[in-house]
């Protein structure tokens, strides 16, 4: 029985050795997209952080001391140049100007007397009653009170100017901000009264790299349109106007290596406040830049890879050296060309040294299709 059960075991183990390989084993390479690099015209753009200025922009304050009479205004309210905001207390200076303006009639009054006084002293040195001496000091004395009622008339524009000072006007058409002091407030002279800002226009004041403004004025040498920008406000909604870049200061800040610039931006609406931000957004052109999709590339180390294949559909890893990373792709500086083939999708089941069978995808193609979802 147990010859009988060595004999059995062997003629198994000869027929499995001598049969063909097993017919459902899948010998058939995998199908994976791939794709090739692209030299496409496209466009970008950088955001740098701003802060926002209203073109007309004043603190308001007190020329003289008085407490607040009124208040013909309130806060956030549109004003028009020449409108009366404040009035200070001015009896004071009411009363200043009432003792200037008699002053300057006494001053006037006395040079005429001296004036009459010296026209008879001519007539009596004409006829040799009275020596020339007698002529020289009447005309010192006029001399002295002509002098005297220019001052007069100094003093006396001096009070009837700090009397307008108690009534304070808007210098501009604006929006007036906070009003600390209430009336009968006592305030002193040069007092913040209110803030007023015309917001019709607004400056946009952001930094710019060295390398970005050498970028920036080579292209504005091409075309002179290049000043355009956008403003993206704090809720990420792009202004309804578009601005342009109106002025560069004239060095970089050494502790930064930046450069400021000024936008100014139309604000019909009177959206935009003084002192709010938002971000200033360049547009650029870039020609003949090669791309890859962005799906297509992963990270080790810091380095950014792709999986090519060779002549043999055989899966190797590369890195390149990204120049721009844009919506969806990759602009390429260095490390893959036009002619390598990439996979395009599925790379989480790739391993190096894999045989692949490839289908090819225009890149062209996949780029309508991402800018189409």
């Amino acid at each position: 029985m147990r010859k009988s059960s060595v004999l059995i075991t062997v003629v198994v183990l000869c027929i499995t050795a001598c049969s063909p390989p097993n017919q459902t084993k899948n010998n058939s390479k995998e199908k994976f997209q791939v794709t090739q690099p692209v030299a496409i015209d496209t466009m970008y753009h950088n955001d740098y952080v701003s802060d926002i200025h209203s073109v007309k922009n004043v603190e308001i304050r007190a020329w003289v001391k008085g407490y607040i009479e009124s208040i013909h205004v309130d806060e956030g309210k549109s004003v028009k140049k020449g409108q009366v905001l404040f009035r200070i207390s001015n009896q004071e200076y009411k009363g200043a100007l009432l003792r200037a303006t008699a002053g300057l009639k006494s001053a006037i009054a006395e040079a005429k007397t001296t004036e009459l006084d010296l026209q008879n002293v001519k007539k009596l040195v004409d006829k040799n009653v009275v020596s020339k001496t007698e002529l020289d000091m009447a005309k010192a004395k006029l001399d002295a009170l002509n002098a005297r009622v220019e001052e007069a008339e100094s003093e006396e524009q001096s009070a009837r100017l700090k009397l307008s000072y108690s009534e304070i006007k808007a210098p501009f058409d604006g929006i007036i901000d906070r009003i600390p002091n209430k009336m009968g407030s006592l305030i002193d002279e040069g007092t913040l009264l209110t803030t007023l800002s015309d917001n019709n226009e607004v400056y946009a004041y952001f930094n710019v790299s060295e390398k970005e403004y050498l970028e920036f004025a080579s292209g504005n040498r091409e075309a002179a349109h290049r000043n355009e920008v956008s403003l993206i406000l704090a809720n990420n909604e792009e202004h309804s106007h578009k601005g342009y870049v109106e002025t560069i200061e004239g060095e970089f800040d050494n502790a930064t290596g930046s450069i400021a610039f000024r936008a100014r931006f139309p604000n019909p609406e009177r959206i935009l406040k003084h002192g709010s931000s938002g971000k200033v957004r360049i547009l650029k052109k870039v020609h003949n830049a090669l791309v890859i999709p962005q799906k297509s590339t992963f990270e080790i180390q810091d380095k950014i890879y792709v999986y090519v294949i060779d002549k043999d559909n055989k899966v190797q890893m590369r890195s390149f050296v990204p120049k721009l990373r844009i919506p969806h792709l990759y602009i390429l500086e260095s490390g893959l060309s036009m002619n390598d083939k990439i996979i395009y999708e599925g790379i989480q089941d790739i391993k190096v040294g894999m045989q692949v069978d490839p289908e090819m995808v225009p890149l062209r193609q996949i780029i309508n299709q991402l800018e189409q979802q």
